[in-house]
């Protein structure tokens, strides 16, 4: 397997990314590489901080970046010497099993459609993303995590086959269970949205536990979460800044006086790993499904663990031909889909 890697994607690009490739590469099996875009210089003398001398990372020259103040779709199309557009490039023409990058949201889904090209069958991609919940150390998925804005009962339900795929392959979840969001638990409530929505995927061949209410996505309640991309952006970016006030409330908790910091040191292992299965880089990137290639998108903050984790993510991702499984899943459903929607509108 040969991971192109953006070497240049990121707040703490290229350091962290190079050094979590570093990590990656003994993790993985003996014929896998490693190939990074960017500047081949700059690259290359990363590599040698970290005390990488071997043969298995490889690096593609790539002289521009793009970032994200720049209009994705322009950048994609101007920057060709870019670390994202000859990443995807070498993907599409065979020269690599998956992309990398935690580099512009916009630029991967414009590129990914643009240069990649979408599944036949699939009308929008979708960004899928871990959600941790802490009654269980196996976390949710959530999808779509913010590519789709606004979307139609159709989407949601590719999202729903989509993430089941995805969580049933390379999450090893059997028969993954999909619920949709929405406000109340009652299949009337919502949206003209999200009640046809709910319509395609009651009648559908997915475990489909029905409504799920926001206050209940931390409680595992279901394996694959369900909504636009607006709604699960918000989710996602509540969920991190309350865990991280909650953490942040724990410490000041523990640190105010000798008796407290006595009952932290006792919980050390707990707090510990309550910190790690909140810390969303210990889960990898989130995949961009529907593409016609495997692509993952990692956290713009990523370091150098999330680097890490995401590679050895994506091992799964290509072995067990998820991409493939989806483009099987829903070409054969194409035709299906469109009937269904017009029985609901009925």
């Amino acid at each position: 397997m040969r991971i192109i890697l953006d070497g240049m994607g990121g707040d703490h690009a290229p350091d962290a990314v190079v050094e979590g490739a570093v990590q990656a590469v003994g993790m993985l099996k003996e014929s896998d590489e490693i190939c990074i875009t960017g500047p081949e210089a700059l690259i290359r003398e990363k590599l040698r901080k970290y005390g990488y001398r071997g043969r298995r990372i490889t690096i593609c020259d790539a002289k521009e970046v793009i970032t994200n103040e720049e209009a994705p779709v322009m950048a994609v199309r101007r920057k060709k010497d870019s670390s994202i557009v000859k990443g995807l490039n070498l993907v599409k023409n065979g020269e690599g099993d998956v992309f990398i990058s935690a580099g512009s949201t916009g630029a991967l889904l414009a590129g990914g459609l643009f240069i990649l090209g979408r599944v036949k069958g699939i009308d929008r991609p979708t960004l899928a993303t871990v959600y941790p919940v802490l009654s269980s150390s196996q976390p949710s998925l959530l999808t779509d995590a913010g590519a789709n804005a606004e979307c139609k009962p159709r989407n949601l339900f590719e999202f729903g086959v989509m993430g089941s795929i995805y969580m049933e392959k390379v999450m090893k979840r059997h028969n993954p269970t999909v619920g949709l969001v929405n406000l109340g638990t009652e299949k009337e409530k919502g949206t003209p949205l999200t009640k046809e929505a709910h319509e395609m995927l009651a009648h559908s061949d997915l475990n489909f536990i029905g409504n799920i209410e926001t206050r209940e996505l931390q409680n595992a309640v279901c394996d694959v979460i369900v909504t636009d991309g607006f709604t699960g952006n918000a989710c996602i970016k509540l969920t991190e800044g309350l865990g991280l006030t909650i953490l942040q409330m724990a410490k000041n908790m523990f640190m105010s006086s000798p008796k407290t910091k006595l009952a932290a040191l006792m919980m050390k292992d707990q707090l510990s790993g309550l910190k790690k299965q909140l810390d969303y880089k210990e889960y990898g990137g989130a995949p961009i499904l529907g593409l016609k290639k495997a692509l993952l998108k990692m956290h713009g903050s990523s370091d150098a663990l999330a680097v890490r984790q995401t590679i050895l993510k994506a091992v799964p991702y290509v072995e067990e031909g998820v991409v493939e499984t989806i483009a099987e899943a829903l070409g054969s459903r194409a035709e299906a889909i469109r009937e269904e929607e017009q029985k609901v509108r009925q």
